[in-house]
């Protein structure tokens, strides 16, 4: 019997990125309203030590770069469409970088797109920026390939592995969020090391009171976004032992990995979280083989997408490490429902006192999926790709109008025969 014919695929025929005109939509969390708690509540942040960077996290340029937004169209006119992060950087990096090792090619070979565009930019990139172009690329990619298949992402990288998936909350008010059905909240730490003993004591204090709200079961977790020390977080988690605080996150700077080694010698008990800001598999590897963490929580619109998502999660599998994404909406939402040691889901309170659940991605899409209840069904997720929807009146700027006239362009690569003549090649 002859073999039948495998059905071709569309490849790729071009990339648009777009910003995004405003506040309050799009894959950059931060950049919201004065007067949202996310921004404007007191957090500590590497910055606190700065009395004149203390009052706002907008002070000293959190929202700077702003949201953009990428569309990827294929030959036979579908479209994939993610969002992130980076703004008219973010743009200028897909148009005169990463844009050569896209076009023309198959959607579904992420693993090889993927290495191609990290590897070009390793002069300058590994972490931060570059590496959060690459995942939104690479969503739009998975996006694209679910939509041309029929399927939700969540089927194409393994399927499910439940039928609900369970939220817990991030915002000022946990005792809301336990109100709302939410499985535990997450509260942001209000005082740094910079603020000395004071604000030592403020930390105990407030930690208390929201441990008083909630009563005493509840599963009550801090974000320390990497502003703390070893000394200091040795001593807070000492003074708050009888809080049964549930995890302690992003206590240290992304890079001091052997710190964290320290903590656990200390209190080998408690829970310690961290990676949202850490890059890559090669960033996660330490993290895992250390195993002086409790809890990983790499961010899909940054760590690469889900492509290397996906390789960072199968490590920390074979190391018994539960693996719970910051953040990142629907992004994450279908990744946790396809992997057994995801439990569950951090939900980030967008509305700005942090009382209610609005979409993560604000006006962007007319269909974002929103935890009722502290949950959400899988069977929610089930339309082609990310399943999400672009809103008619979503305030998208073609980047096109911001990136011309480019400057003086780079000398081209040489041809093949060129090279050859100038003893490149023999």
């Amino acid at each position: 019997m002859a073999a039948k014919a495998v059905t071709q695929f569309p490849k790729i025929k071009e990339i648009k990125t777009f910003i995004i005109q405003g506040v309050g939509s799009g894959g950059d969390y931060h950049n919201v309203k004065g007067g949202h708690w996310l921004v404007d509540s007191k957090i500590s942040t590497p910055m606190s030590g700065y009395e004149e960077y203390r009052q706002s996290r907008t002070q000293w340029g959190i929202n700077v770069l702003g949201s953009f937004c990428v569309e990827i169209e294929a030959t036979d006119g579908t479209k994939g469409f993610a969002t992130g992060f980076g703004g008219p950087p973010a743009c200028w990096l897909v148009a005169e970088h990463f844009r050569r090792f896209l076009i023309g090619a198959d959607p579904r070979d992420t693993n090889h797109l993927f290495e191609q565009m990290y590897r070009a930019s390793l002069f300058y990139g590994r972490k931060g920026l570059p590496v959060a172009v690459i995942s939104v690329l690479d969503l739009a990619l998975w996006d694209l390939q679910g939509k041309i298949r029929n399927e939700p992402v969540y089927k194409l990288i393994g399927g499910a592995t439940r039928s609900r998936l369970d939220f817990y909350c991030t915002g000022p008010e946990p005792a809301s969020a336990r109100d709302m059905g939410f499985s535990g909240a997450k509260v942001a730490l209000p005082y740094s090391p910079g603020e000395g003993p004071e604000g030592m004591r403020k930390n105990i204090a407030y930690l208390r009171q929201k441990r008083s709200e909630v009563g005493p079961d509840f599963p009550l977790r801090v974000d320390c976004y990497m502003s703390l020390n070893v000394p200091y977080t040795i001593t807070l988690v000492e003074k708050c032992k009888d809080l049964d605080i549930d995890w302690w996150e992003e206590c240290l700077s992304p890079d001091d990995v052997d710190g964290h080694a320290l903590l656990k010698r200390a209190h080998p008990t408690a829970k310690f979280t961290t990676g949202e800001h850490e890059y890559s598999r090669y960033g996660f590897r330490k993290l895992i083989e250390g195993r002086n963490i409790d809890i990983l929580q790499p961010d899909v619109m940054w760590v690469g997408g889900m492509t290397e998502l996906l390789k960072i999660s199968a490590t920390a599998a074979a190391y018994d490490l539960p693996v719970v994404p910051h953040a990142s909406g629907p992004y994450s939402y279908h990744f946790v429902v396809s992997q057994a040691n995801s439990p569950f889901q951090e939900y980030l309170a967008n509305s700005p006192d942090g009382k209610s659940v609005l979409p993560v991605f604000g006006n962007l899409f007319t269909n974002e999926p929103i935890p009722t209840k502290g949950y959400l069904d899988v069977a929610e997720l089930d339309r082609p790709g990310f399943g999400l929807e672009i809103n008619p009146q979503a305030p998208l700027i073609d980047a096109a109008g911001i990136l011309n006239p480019a400057p003086g362009r780079s000398l081209p690569a040489p041809s093949r025969e060129e090279g050859t003549a100038n003893g490149v090649e023999s």
